[in-house]
């Protein structure tokens, strides 16, 4: 197998995962997005310098005259070979990190339960709080009513400003 056939597998096999044409790039785009990869996955970095490293000697080969699949070792094309094995075995550094990331429950724990706010601590003053606001007839609109009015009044002003920006530009303004 050639570079350039190794390089075809891989990227269809990253594809086929990414569901779209540029699957190497975005497995790349995925391992620079994730923030604790290098520390998380031995050989991070290694694998995402040799992927980049790849994907523009591909570039090259195929949109520049004088390069050529014959540039590239025999390791190049095993290197390849290789990564496409991890990926399909989930050995790949995304598959590392994911696993690495990922919460382990045993048999008697629970997912932690998320967004859960604390319960309010007791005041340790001696000092009562005011009781709740009770809103009466007359106010109970008002925070709407002010919001509306502020929204009413900035979409006004813009778009008076809109218009006078326009007479200018097509020479009709007095001035």
């Amino acid at each position: 197998m050639d570079f350039m056939s190794a390089y075809k597998r891989l990227e269809k096999l990253c594809s086929e995962l990414y569901n779209d044409r540029q699957g190497i790039t975005h497995y790349i785009d995925d391992m620079q997005n994730c923030p604790q990869g290098q520390w998380r996955v031995q050989g991070w970095e290694a694998d995402l310098k040799q992927l980049k490293h790849y994907r523009w000697l591909r570039n090259q080969i195929v949109h520049e005259p004088g390069y050529s699949a014959d540039m590239c070792s025999e390791q190049d094309i095993q290197w390849l070979d290789n990564f496409y094995r991890r990926i399909m075995t989930q050995t790949d550094p995304l598959s590392l990190y994911r696993k690495a990331t990922a919460p382990v429950y045993g048999k008697n724990t629970r997912p932690p339960v998320v967004n859960r706010p604390a319960p309010p601590r007791p005041a340790a003053t001696s000092y009562r709080p005011a009781p709740p606001h009770r809103p009466s007839d007359k106010d109970e609109n008002d925070g709407c009513a002010g919001t509306a009015g502020v929204f009413l009044l900035t979409f006004g002003l813009m778009a008076l400003l809109f218009i006078v920006m326009v007479l200018i530009f097509l020479g009709i303004w007095p001035w």
